[in-house]
């Protein structure tokens, strides 16, 4: 017992060491914690010791103390070893598989660069999203008007300008403000495009048969003449009867929605092309006839004129009738690969079908439902499935084939790609995938559908607005006063 007092003295300056420790390094790790705990333990225990009153109270206050350093360590684990979990409805705060698996592969240094003098938490909280998948990836936000010598340097022409840095390459990805933050599709695909050894692939569209316009804003590929040029493409126009050849620099030709019948020499010359190694994409919309039956049934294609009507009634709560096919089944293929059962959207859109051939593999790509048919007249007021004329479904509206070093993806339908329907549901990553797979850079497919949260507002109509009003302004506090009222009256 004489020893006590030294014991209890030793049991201070132990705590005290662990506090000290904890403040100065603003770290609570193990080593300053476990003095702290074990300086109060040894104090409490001693006091406990000295009377039978003390003791009961030193026994409260060590069990209080037991359960708040047990917190505390449950709680040091939890933050050393971060456990993220995602509960929003589509995972907004998650990053897609495709930009995880850009980020594990990431093996050089990689920095962004944000010019902005006000930091926007969203952006904040994506940049950290990517750096907790790979230490190689780093970021910087910079004030341009205080870091003047720094702006100088990347060129900055306006707030918000989000550059990336590998090796001894700079680009410019986006301009982000208050309305646009930055998005993971572009920031994803700017890490891919400048990790690239060699210059852009270049996209050549055919034109000069009435093919969709690449700038037209409505029905027009704009949009993903737009997605393209951020996913680092360079897109450029071919009119095959203005040229003595086909550019050197074409990694892949896209041919959609043609209005007139190309020339025989221009069917030759895609022919040659493809003989050669050469990529193309064709996009069809249904009874039209533009030249191309010989060269696909080389390739062992057959284009029915036919179109496919979709009853299933899948589209009619969303306002799709009939003629808007709404996929759902995929092949297995590296275009398709994670779509799952998602849904991707085709209005008029044509059949496909495929004759095996032994030198050429090819994947059906696009899948109709068993309630889907191709229509053969379209001229009536009632559309009924006819067994003598119509082909009953599930029908193929989209393939990929692959000879030798050769591609081809033929895709029934036009609409997909256009401006309205490029940014529903998966329509983006079918046509990104798809040039993706052509080019042949990677298997490792790049497609990245911006995120965000589903709209869940309620829209109220201008009466029902007012009725709810009522009922928060007076009949809830007129209820509640009113049974106020009768419990008083009872109590009396």
């Amino acid at each position: 017992m004489k020893y006590n007092k030294y014991l209890y003295l030793l049991g201070i300056l132990i705590a005290i060491v662990g506090l000290i420790i904890g403040l100065i390094s603003q770290q609570w790790l193990p080593i300053p914690v476990s003095l702290l705990a074990l300086g109060l333990i040894v104090t409490i225990a001693l006091m406990g010791l000295s009377s039978p009153t003390m003791a009961i109270t030193s026994n409260g206050i060590l069990a209080s103390l037991a359960f708040i350093i047990i917190l505390g360590l449950l709680n040091y684990l939890i933050v050393s070893n971060e456990v993220r979990i995602d509960f929003t409805e589509n995972q907004v705060f998650t990053l897609s598989s495709q930009s995880q698996t850009i980020l594990r592969n990431l093996n050089q240094p990689v920095k962004v660069w944000v010019f902005q003098t006000q930091v926007n938490p969203r952006d904040l909280a994506l940049l950290r999203n990517y750096q907790r998948h790979n230490e190689q990836f780093s970021f910087e936000f910079v004030d341009p008007e205080i870091q003047i010598e720094l702006a100088r340097e990347f060129e900055i022409q306006n707030q918000g300008e989000v550059y990336l840095e590998y090796q001894d390459k700079r680009l410019l990805i986006q301009t982000i403000s208050e309305v646009e933050p930055l998005l993971e599709a572009i920031l994803t695909s700017g890490i891919q495009a400048i990790q690239r050894d060699r210059p852009a692939a270049t996209l050549y569209f055919l034109q000069g048969h009435g093919e969709t316009e690449l700038n037209a804003t409505e029905d027009g590929l704009s949009q993903a003449v737009e997605s393209l040029t951020s996913q680092g493409y360079q897109v450029e126009t071919l009119n095959l009867a203005t040229v003595d050849r086909i550019p050197e620099d074409t990694r892949v030709i896209i041919i959609i929605s043609p209005k007139r019948r190309l020339l025989d020499g221009e069917i030759e010359v895609l022919q040659n092309y493809l003989s050669n190694g050469g990529k193309l994409l064709l996009m069809l919309d249904p009874q039209t006839n533009l030249g191309f039956t010989e060269l696909l049934a080389d390739w062992g294609i057959e284009l029915d004129q036919r179109m496919v009507i979709d009853v299933s009634g899948a589209g009619t709560l969303i306002g799709f009738g009939p003629a808007t096919v709404i996929i759902t089944n995929y092949g297995d293929h590296p275009i398709t690969q994670t779509f799952g059962e998602e849904i991707s959207l085709y209005h008029l859109a044509r059949p496909i079908s495929t004759t095996p051939k032994p030198d050429i593999d090819s994947v059906a790509l696009l899948i109709t439902n068993e309630q889907t048919w191709a229509e053969s007249r379209l001229d009536g007021q009632e559309i009924e499935f006819d067994p003598e004329e119509d082909i009953p479904g599930p029908l193929d509206i989209g393939v990929a084939l692959s000879r030798d070093n050769s591609r081809l993806v033929v895709i029934g339908n036009t609409t997909f790609a256009t401006n309205g329907w490029f940014k529903q549901q998966l329509n983006e990553d079918m046509f990104l995938n798809t040039i993706e797979w052509l080019v042949g850079e990677s298997e490792e497919i790049l497609s990245i559908r911006p995120k965000e949260p589903k709209n869940r507002r309620l829209n109220l109509t201008t009466e029902q607005a007012n009725i709810l009003g009522w009922l928060a302004l007076v009949l809830v506090p007129l209820a509640g006063f009113l049974v106020a009222i009768i419990t008083w009256w009872r109590r009396r």
